[in-house]
């Protein structure tokens, strides 16, 4: 399913089958699969398990999760099940330490995520806006080896109104972790945009509703990245 702006009453189904919709796209050509337990997101806790357990036992490409992980016992389960990186939102503004260790101990699997609205970081499922700025949270980890800093516009997402390609570009220019764009992805148009960007600390870029809406065609949207 997806949301727009990150609300549940705004939500639209698009498959009951998560693993038979994560084998699509494997099978279309994506390198990656990006899931996040939304319900989880917003409990704080795991809530969908078993929908994750299905996804990562049906492709072979590496699965990243993010939503409701924000202990250690939560990071460890789910990189024992088989997630190739998890992501840590709420956990990164709320207890930095945290993330710090889960770095350490699982390098190159944990990513920081980071969901702004009116440039300031949301936290329990976008339910709640910190007084922490997106710039200030990013260089709290600098030091801390993330794998990635996830960028998330959350009044692009689910919009189909395009990336926030200035501030995806400011922000991966002011750190030396890479930066993956999401939120507000329309068309060939906005993934156009930020590979001309030329920012290379850009290693990628989260598409959701417009694939779902068949806006995009995956053979073409990969095509743009084949050097």
């Amino acid at each position: 399913m997806r949301l727009r702006r990150g609300e549940m009453a705004d939500a639209t189904v698009y498959s009951d089958d998560p693993a038979a919709q994560a084998l699509m796209w494997q099978d279309a050509g994506f390198s990656r699969l990006h899931v996040v337990d939304l319900n989880g997101a917003f409990a704080g806790r795991p809530m969908n398990a078993g929908a994750v357990a299905s996804i990562v036992a049906s492709v072979t490409i590496p699965v990243q999760l993010g939503g409701g992980i924000r202990d250690r016992a939560g990071i460890e389960h789910w990189l024992a099940a088989g997630v190739s990186r998890v992501i840590l939102g709420s956990a990164a503004a709320r207890d930095p330490a945290l993330v710090r260790v889960a770095c350490r101990e699982h390098p190159g699997r944990v990513a920081v995520g980071i969901d702004a609205r009116g440039g300031r970081v949301a936290v329990d499922g976008w339910a709640q806006t910190s007084e922490l700025t997106t710039e200030e949270l990013a260089l709290r980890f600098e030091d801390a080896g993330a794998a990635a800093i996830i960028y998330t516009d959350i009044g692009r997402d689910g919009m189909l109104s395009g990336l926030d390609i200035e501030g995806t570009v400011a922000l991966a220019a002011r750190i030396s972790t890479p930066v993956i764009a999401s939120g507000g992805v329309a068309g060939l148009a906005d993934l156009m945009a930020l590979r001309d960007a030329g920012c290379d600390r850009i290693e990628g870029v989260i598409i959701g509703r417009a694939l779902y809406d068949g806006r995009m065609e995956p053979q073409e949207a990969l095509a743009l990245f084949k050097y």
